[in-house]
């Protein structure tokens, strides 16, 4: 490629970045999001995020069931993306959590906030 190529490329790029991030905002505003960190890919987000409300959604009196919501969203996730995501789910906890690369969610819905982080998972070896 020429460098004309290359900076084509480049803006393109940049531009498809900024279309994902307002795709993201928008989704967010929908919800009644609020992301506090996040290494997790925007589809993935999107997902947790519809997953959640749905959840609270449904639970009788606008009572929260948080026990039910982590469960429902771990579920949802060992499911659809493999073995070992973990959910925590509150309105006030302390947290120090090492995760896998790109599974890695902290967000707030209403005044719940919600940890989703996936760990690595290694085959345990019996012959040690």
């Amino acid at each position: 490629m020429d460098g004309a190529q290359l900076e084509l490329e480049r803006r393109s790029n940049f531009l498809n970045s900024l279309i994902q991030r307002k795709k993201a905002t928008d989704q967010q505003d929908q919800f009644d999001v609020r992301v506090r960190a996040s290494d997790m890919p925007i589809p993935l987000q999107t997902r947790a995020f519809a997953c959640a409300r749905q959840q609270l959604d449904s639970m009788p009196g606008n009572k929260v069931d948080s026990k039910r919501l982590a469960l429902a969203l771990k579920k949802e996730f060992d499911a659809a993306h493999g073995p070992a995501w973990h959910c925590i789910v509150g309105t006030s906890f302390g947290s120090y959590v090492t995760h896998a690369i790109g599974g890695f969610l902290y967000f707030s819905i209403d005044k719940i906030y919600i940890l989703l982080f996936k760990t690595a998972v290694e085959p345990f070896d019996r012959s040690e």
